[in-house]
């Protein structure tokens, strides 16, 4: 018998996660998970955090649903809990224009695929009452796009990606909504990167009954924390309905341990499964942190450095294509074309840490999650545009900074 393997202690350096996402997560809930005790999951004080978590969600996402609460896990934790209120044969329209409303669109597929449609291909089954519109890459899925689809297919459900980071475009959650309510079809939204980003009340948009967001991109926290979601009285009611196959990310089961019982709000919550005092203690402090900054000002403070970045990497002779305010998607100057993911891999191995797109074409994506001050964007914009030296790049760096620093002087000679 051989003798077992003990590695050294796992060292990870400080990296500047300038990606979509996971962003840079706020000291104060690093200090909240660190300093949280070994509670007990039942303790009294989780669960206070846990009701005191969901009354301020809903502040964040501008809802008087009751039913909105934390799913612990990623990102794609809420989103499987948004979509298990899909049942197979259910008629789905879906509308993909990236990497990640694809795989909604795949998630889709599974839940609405019939036994004999999974059992033909499991992996990725074609299910003949889901309808994929496909958008092409860099461009946004229009309203009228929507209405279009919505009238000729006339589904029980409609889903999109709000802010689709794959390709880094805003998708019309005005047309959607309002072509859902025109359609009555139920519509959920992947608002992972939207949420916490962009200022806008969920209650504002009739038509989508289901929502799911991530810890880790505008709310801020780690990413194996809660990942937001909200769902309306209707979509409460259809899933009584019919019922879901399963049991670990079923909504109704899931806010109980939220102090949601029957429908209204309990003083506690009842369990459910286990959760982590850590991961409460995080997310509080992350929410408590969006509050007090308040959505409408980091949606102006995205906006306006997202243009700093813009003008910057423009001026190295890149093409910016996408429309988001937390992420700049772009094209490199033509004479470095397909050289992207050499790039990329340059910048991490200095432990900065852009992204590659993840389907056709190649681009690269450049995030600010919670780097919202100068000296952050100097930093990023010092670091990539040294790489692009590095690798052959011809342009002067003094002409760069000239153009992001008129963005800043511009708005300092304003106030």
């Amino acid at each position: 018998m051989t003798a077992s393997t003990i590695f050294p202690q796992l060292d990870i350096p400080h990296t500047i996660a300038a990606g979509p996402g996971p962003g840079n997560t706020d000291e104060r809930v690093l200090m909240r998970f660190a300093g949280a005790g070994l509670a007990d999951h039942m303790h009294p004080d989780v669960l206070r955090g846990m009701v005191e978590c969901k009354q301020m969600l809903r502040d964040v996402m501008g809802t008087e649903n009751v039913y909105t609460f934390g799913v612990a896990g990623t990102g794609w934790s809420g989103l499987d809990t948004m979509f298990s209120a899909v049942m197979p044969g259910d008629k789905v329209v879906m509308f993909v224009n990236g990497t990640f409303s694809g795989i909604d669109g795949l998630t889709v597929r599974m839940k609405a695929a019939t036994a004999e449609e999974l059992s033909e291909n499991s992996m990725d089954p074609t299910a003949a009452s889901v309808t994929i519109v496909n958008v092409p890459h860099g461009q946004s899925v229009t309203g009228e796009i929507v209405e279009k689809a919505l009238a000729e297919h006339k589904p029980k459900w409609a889903s999109m990606a709000h802010w689709e980071t794959g390709s880094g475009r805003v998708n019309d959650i005005r047309g959607f909504s309002d072509a859902c309510v025109k359609h009555q079809a139920l519509g959920l939204v992947d608002a992972v990167s939207s949420l916490g980003v962009e200022d806008f009340s969920i209650d504002d948009y009739p038509g989508v009954h289901g929502w799911a967001s991530c810890p880790q991109k505008g709310i801020c926290c780690l990413p194996l924390t809660y990942a937001p979601v909200s769902f309306t009285d209707t979509y409460i009611e259809t899933l009584k309905s019919t019922g879901t196959r399963t049991f670990c990310h079923h909504p109704i089961l899931e806010a109980r341990h939220w102090g949601v019982l029957n429908g209204e709000d309990a003083e506690v919550g009842t369990y459910h499964r286990t959760h982590s005092a850590y991961a409460v203690a995080a997310f509080h402090e992350a929410l408590r942190i969006a509050l007090q900054q308040t959505i409408a000002k980091r949606a102006e403070d995205y906006t306006f450095h997202e243009a700093a970045l813009r003008s910057a990497v423009t001026a190295m002779g890149c093409v910016v294509t996408s429309n988001m305010t937390s992420l700049v998607v772009l094209n490199l100057p033509e004479d470095m074309a397909g050289r992207e993911m050499e790039l990329v891999q340059h910048c991490r191995a200095q432990n900065f840490g852009i992204w590659p797109t993840l389907s056709e074409p190649v681009q690269v994506r450049i995030g600010i999650l919670n780097l919202l001050n100068e000296a952050a964007i100097h930093d990023i914009v010092t670091r990539f545009g040294q790489a692009m030296r590095d690798l052959g790049a011809e342009f002067e760096q003094s002409q760069v900074d000239a153009a992001m620093n008129a963005h800043y002087n511009q708005a300092v000679a304003a106030e």
